[in-house]
């Protein structure tokens, strides 16, 4: 449906779910380290969902930017990693798994609620206020999607990965993590080569359709 919408219109759309979906993403890193032990990212003043203080000019602007302007219809992005420091978790490897899934999580639960914000928009039945209601909505439930999906695959520093590492003797855990130098480069390849999109394709549209459904879509 948002094939209609010109390039601006897209971009208003999209712009607010796109900065909550990253940036919330953080905090619920920075908030679960705290409930752990580790106020790193609270003394930091991470704790927030001011963007400002978590805006990564390229991931947060540039990349989800380039992707609404080629019309790729796959939008994803990143904020600035917030602090997290494992040596003040009781159990280091646990603690960071933890610390990771809460970052996925937070990204179903925002889905939800832009489902709910969609599903007032076919409430209201008035165009010119239920439109608004609707587009972004279903932004909202897309790009929090694509986010939770693309952080559970275990690729170092993604959120999978140190899932997957909490559950690995240590030695493996740490030659594991040795990857992370290459993460970057293997994402940016997965997805200039489309193996990232056909590899999200069928989770995403199924999940798609469970949250449209909630939405009344």
């Amino acid at each position: 449906m948002m094939d209609e919408l010109t390039l601006v219109q897209r971009i208003v759309v999209w712009i607010l779910p796109v900065i909550f979906a990253i940036t919330v993403h953080e905090v619920a890193h920075g908030w679960v380290a705290k409930l752990l032990g580790d106020n790193t990212a609270a003394s930091q003043g991470r704790l927030t969902v001011n963007p400002l203080k978590h805006i990564d000019i390229l991931g947060t602007l540039i990349i989800p930017g380039l992707l609404l302007l080629t019309f790729t219809g796959f939008v994803f992005g990143w904020a600035k990693p917030v602090p997290v420091d494992p040596r003040n978790f009781k159990k280091p490897l646990q603690g960071m798994a933890w610390v990771a899934l809460a970052g996925p999580v937070s990204n179903l639960l925002m889905a939800a609620a832009w489902a709910l914000i969609a599903r007032l928009g076919v409430m209201l039945e008035i165009e010119f206020i239920s439109m608004p209601f609707i587009y972004s909505g279903v932004a909202g439930i897309s790009i929090n999607l694509v986010l939770a999906l693309i952080n559970m695959l275990p690729i170092p520093p993604l959120d999978g990965s140190r899932i997957l590492s909490g559950m690995l003797p240590h030695y493996w855990a740490w030659q594991y993590n040795r990857l992370e130098r290459f993460g970057f480069v293997i994402l940016l390849i997965l997805l200039a080569t489309d193996v990232l999109k056909y590899v999200l394709a069928y989770p995403l549209y199924y999940a798609q359709q469970l949250f449209f459904s909630l939405a009344g879509i």
